[in-house]
């Protein structure tokens, strides 16, 4: 619903400036023209180009055909058509789409190819793109292209355009431990990327405040980490909807496990995870970043990343690594040995560092690439590069 009402309002604008002038984000070469062809709802339709790579069948692109329409015409499609204004060409039938390259089952990735040329004029309408990712780019752009009169014909103005994304990564952060949002406002969000040409989900699952990724191997995190188990978690059907969801727009889901800090609420969940706070010589009753001393720790994360790796399919996982309070691992007698028998005297940035290298070469056992936050690199921690799954 609020998808439709943004691309309606979005067609209501351009219909008062003439024509389909605002197109975002602005593609890399465009020549336009007043000349204009009329568009039928009733009659108008997306086609596979005889030559396509991609046919009938192609989930991506029949699923996106589906979607345009609904969201160009709506129930418009299904009326009589409106009086048609005096000042026209020819009527557009339909978008003929030619992709070079097979492939529309698989998962967009950072090295995907976006690129696309959109021919709008007397002899074709044609959609041309390497991959199905740079179909579902142009198919945006041909519906930014589309107006309607104050008379309500539709229109599409003679228009050649190439296109290439300037940047492989452009993504949107959403936040759902500390605010949790329900599926229906993820999805939502998704299409809302899709209609700015975002091309990745950077979705920051767990935070200090709740834990709602439910876990298969370690169901007590959500349990007890969750602002509520029962109406606040995210389901295994739940993440799978919304990879799919996104695997349709050519936008990647980059799942985001933020440890060692930020970690508060998987500690009732899984005891002995985090470490003990001390005030003088005793436990103060509090907890603070995951415990770097303990095999126990890193057995853990063995096991709950081979979970994450085959949920999420996209390369990388984002393993966080920001804003860690030395205070807690300060204050523990254990953490002090520890920090002593490995020679790392006083310096804590070394605590960390051996953490998050430990962390690194779990998930890179599992042919998984990582992400972390820039204070990773600030610390001093020395991260191989992933290699690249193209």
């Amino acid at each position: 619903m609020a998808g439709s009402t943004l691309r309606f309002s979005l067609l209501l604008a351009a219909a008062f400036a003439g024509r389909a002038t605002a197109l975002w984000p602005w593609p890399q070469y465009i020549q336009t023209s007043e000349l204009r062809y009329t568009i039928f709802p009733q009659s108008f339709q997306f086609q596979y180009h005889l030559s396509s790579a991609a046919q009938v069948g192609c989930s991506v692109l029949d699923e996106a055909f589906q979607r345009y329409r609904d969201l160009l015409f709506g129930s418009v499609a299904f009326r009589f058509p409106h009086p048609i204004e005096k000042r026209h060409t020819s009527e557009k039938n339909s978008l003929v789409v030619l992709v070079v390259t097979p492939g529309c089952d698989q998962f967009p990735s950072l090295g995907s190819v976006e690129n696309y040329t959109l021919t709008i004029n007397d002899e074709q309408s044609l959609l041309l793109s390497e991959t199905v990712w740079g179909a579902l780019r142009g198919l945006e752009t041909f519906s930014q292209l589309i107006w309607r009169s104050p008379e309500g014909t539709f229109y599409v103005n003679k228009t050649d355009i190439e296109d290439f994304p300037r940047f492989p990564h452009r993504g949107l952060l959403l936040d759902t431990s500390r605010h949790y949002l329900p599926l229906a406002s993820i999805l939502d969000t998704l299409d809302v990327m899709a209609y700015n040409k975002f091309n990745v989900f950077h979705w920051h699952l767990v935070d200090d405040s709740s834990f709602p990724y439910e876990s298969f191997t370690f169901p007590e995190l959500t349990k007890k980490g969750s602002y509520n188990p029962a109406t606040h978690i995210y389901t295994a059907q739940d993440v799978k909807e919304v990879i799919e969801y996104a695997r349709l727009r050519g936008i990647r889901v980059l799942a985001e496990f933020d440890t060692p800090g930020h970690t508060l609420s998987w500690g009732p969940g899984v005891p002995g995870l985090l470490t003990p706070c001390y005030s003088g010589s005793h436990p103060s009753g509090t907890f603070g970043p995951v415990n770097p001393a303990l095999n126990n720790t890193y057995e853990f994360m063995s096991t709950f990343f081979l979970e994450i790796s085959t949920v999420f399919p996209d390369f990388y996982l984002h393993l966080g690594g920001d804003e860690v309070d030395f205070t807690c691992w300060k204050s523990n007698p254990d953490i002090q040995a520890f920090m002593k028998k490995k020679g790392f005297g006083d310096d804590f940035k070394k605590l960390e560092s051996f953490y998050i290298q430990t962390l690194l070469d779990i998930v890179s056992a599992y042919g998984k690439g990582y992400v972390v936050w820039q204070e990773v690199f600030d610390n001093k921690v020395k991260v191989a590069l992933s290699r690249r799954p193209w």
